[in-house]
This record gives structure tokens, sequence and C-alpha cells, in this order.
């Protein structure tokens, strides 16, 4: 009954953005309803985390100075976005009755918005190869429950960082042996019109399978590579 729900959810997203075209704001109803999804899901997700997320339609729109705020009759409440767009929302009773909005400081038709679910960062930055493998199925599995990446296999994952972010990504193996990952440039995320950023790939297939990927700072993301 919750996966049908689910796809009913989804169906009715295509709606929800043509909506968001012509207006800077969002029923705040409308984000609880499609972030409460991941909440209920009941496979497992440990490895996961869920955001709400705007994100530009083309490269012209500017991340710069954007802002997200939480608007009711009694308050209003601003939401911290990353520099990819996410932000934590609240579940909050008294907004969902209240049917506040969530209102962006950009002209209508700039951005986009919804769920979004990556992998979670570690504050030690040590990540065992095994966990990696299974967080990028956790997330292939939930995907595939909402109807997406049909076809699709884990193939590794993606970190990334700020372009001017000195890190260093390294797989250390358990036979000791020490494989630096080689930084390019590119989206956070696959599909992303914001680029710029930088990226380690670390594919499964090409590295032995006991290890640990080690950074040398907290990435701002951590991506599914799915092909």
């Amino acid at each position: 009954m919750l996966r049908r729900a689910f796809l009913l959810c989804l169906a009715w997203l295509p709606s929800l953005v043509h909506a968001q075209e012509d207006t800077d704001w969002i029923a705040y109803r409308d984000a609880y309803r499609q972030m409460i999804w991941f909440e209920k899901y009941g496979k497992p997700k440990q490895f996961l985390q869920s955001h709400f997320r705007l994100r530009p339609r083309n490269k012209s729109v500017a991340m710069e100075g954007l802002r997200l705020t939480l608007s009711s009759k009694t308050a209003q409440v601003s939401l911290t976005l990353d520099a990819l767009g996410r932000a934590v929302l609240p579940f909050s009773k008294a907004a969902y009755d209240d049917n506040a909005e969530l209102l962006i400081n950009r002209k209508p038709g700039q951005l986009t918005a919804g769920p979004w679910v990556s992998i979670v960062t570690r504050p030690d930055g040590v990540y065992a190869a095994a966990d990696l493998r299974a967080a990028c199925e956790q997330l292939l599995a939930y995907l595939r429950f909402g109807g997406e990446a049909s076809g699709k296999n884990c193939v590794g994952v993606q970190f990334s960082y700020l372009k001017t972010d000195a890190v260093q990504v390294q797989f250390r193996a358990s036979s000791g042996t020490v494989n630096a990952l080689t930084a390019k440039e590119g989206p956070a995320f696959a599909g992303d019109v914001m680029q710029g950023f930088r990226v380690f790939v670390y594919r499964f297939a090409a590295l032995p399978e006991a290890g640990q990927v080690v950074t040398s700072a907290t990435p701002l993301a951590i991506a599914a590579l799915l092909e």
C-alpha cells in the first residue's frame, strides 16, 4: 500500500513542478507530502539522507544569495541551504495546519524543488569500501521503489568538494596499498547544470574490494554512480 501511495505521489509531481514555474513559492503541505516518503520507507537506509533541494534550471541562475524561508501566519523561519541548494525541511504539524509557504528569493521558473536523497558523509573522513557499496545499493533500491533507475546498476560513488578546496581522497587497500583518486571538475550530481565542483570518482571495479576510502576533508556530498 505504501509503494502504491508513493507512486501516486510521484505521478502528481509533474503538475506540482508546472505550478512552480509560474510562482516563487511552494506550498509547505506539498513539500511535506513529498519528503515524508523517505521517512516512511521501511527498507535499509542507514547510509542515506534526504534533503529538500533547490536546483537551477540553467547555468545563468546564480546560487549565491539564494534563500529559502518557511513562512506561516505566526512566524518566518530561514532554512539553511548548503552549496548544493539542500536544506533540512522541518516536519511541523503547526506549519502544515497553517498552510504555510516556502518562499524563494528568485524569479518564478528559475528553480526546481523537491526531495533529494544522497549518501551520508562521515566526520572522520574514513569510509569502509563495503559501506560505500552498501550505500550505493540502498540508494538504488530506494529509487527503484519509486519507479526510477530501471536497468541501472551501482558502479561506484563520487565525492564532491568546492573547486577551491585543497583536498586528497585515497583508497587504502587492506593489503596496505594506497591509491590516490584523481580529482576532476564537474557536477556534484549527475544531471545538474551546476558545474565547477572538485570531484573524486571511486569506481568499485577499478580497485580491490576490501579497503577504505580516506578523505582529508568532509565532502559537500557523496553521490551514487548508477550506470
